[in-house]
């Protein structure tokens, strides 16, 4: 499909009445969730992955008590961080997306990856299948967020991440998987400040960030840099409810954090061959001309950024 036709639909449901369940059925008709499987499993191994960026930093799960910016349609890592026995799991939506089909769907896709989870989490795989045999349980009897995981897991939505109403020092983990792109720089340095003050001293945020042009999923015939040739006043046409993207480059969120006093311990950010080449291809707007040409090209990172010890 091509990007502008996309971006057109998108731009009329997110201000029509029922636009965002008319949205979530092209989402399963046509659109990622029409392949789940797949999809859910791309989020296992992003959950994989944060446990060793974690882990690195010195960071395990049982006791840890973790926030979650943006839930979804279905919360894979909370319950995923619930079954590796952590202590809390906060997890914020701006919006109550949660869709009790896809959370019955994606515990049963979790049930084939169980060793996966406890080889990737350092836990014993017999007490990793007794809490997630209690959950699957409780969810199939549609038990909500909190009631499946004994209180364990929170659902805050709507709600929002640069306020959480939480105590200071409460949580340990801050943490986002592929949304701070779709987040307007002031909110995440908001965000970025909220977490400095409900972490404790040597707690740690990771995000991590998809800062490409994701347009590109839907129409083959652009790059991922695709959306750098338009001013912000051009891609206001394409930007909306249900695909806004900020089109900050990596260094911006890791700035960002530093700006907030944290200190970047992990920064996965690296230009890619192929996107260096496609650029060639694509007349960058001036606006972005305080970019090198190398940070123009990467499109996603990974960063651990921890609050300084007192």
């Amino acid at each position: 499909m091509d990007w502008r036709i996309k971006g057109a639909i998108q731009k009329v449901l997110g201000v029509l009445p029922r636009g965002e369940q008319a949205h979530y059925w092209l989402q399963k008709s046509v659109g990622g969730l029409r392949r789940f499987d797949g999809e859910c499993d791309a989020k296992l191994e992003d959950f994989r992955l944060m446990l060793g960026h974690l882990r690195t930093s010195g960071i395990g799960i049982p006791g840890t008590r973790y926030l979650e910016v943006g839930t979804g349609w279905y919360p894979t890592f909370p319950y995923c961080l619930y079954v590796l026995g952590a202590a809390r799991i906060e997890t914020f939506d701006l919006n109550r997306y949660l869709k009790p089909e896809l959370v019955a769907a994606m515990v049963e896709r979790v049930r084939g990856k169980l060793a996966m989870l406890a080889d990737a989490g350092e836990q014993e795989l017999g007490e990793v299948t007794e809490r997630f045999g209690k959950l699957s349980r409780k969810v199939a009897a549609g038990a909500t967020l909190e009631d499946a995981t004994d209180g364990v897991v929170r659902y805050h939505a709507p709600a929002d991440a640069a306020k959480t109403n939480l105590g200071e020092s409460s949580v340990d983990v801050v943490f986002s998987n592929s949304v701070l792109e779709h987040v307007p720089g002031p909110v995440i340095e908001a965000m970025f400040a909220e977490s400095m003050r409900i972490l404790p001293p040597g707690g740690v945020m990771f995000h991590s960030v998809n800062c490409g042009d994701h347009y590109a999923y839907a129409d083959r015939k652009i790059s991922q840099l695709n959306y750098l040739q338009f001013s912000d006043e051009q891609w206001k046409h394409w930007n909306n409810a249900f695909l806004y993207q900020n089109r900050l480059r990596a260094r911006d969120f890791t700035e960002m954090a530093k700006a907030k006093g944290f200190a970047i311990e992990i920064d996965t950010s690296r230009p890619h061959p192929d996107r260096l080449r496609q650029l060639e291809a694509v007349t960058v707007h001036p606006q972005f001309s305080r970019y090198p040409r190398e940070q123009l090209a990467i499109t996603s990172i990974d960063f651990v950024a921890r609050k300084p010890k007192k």
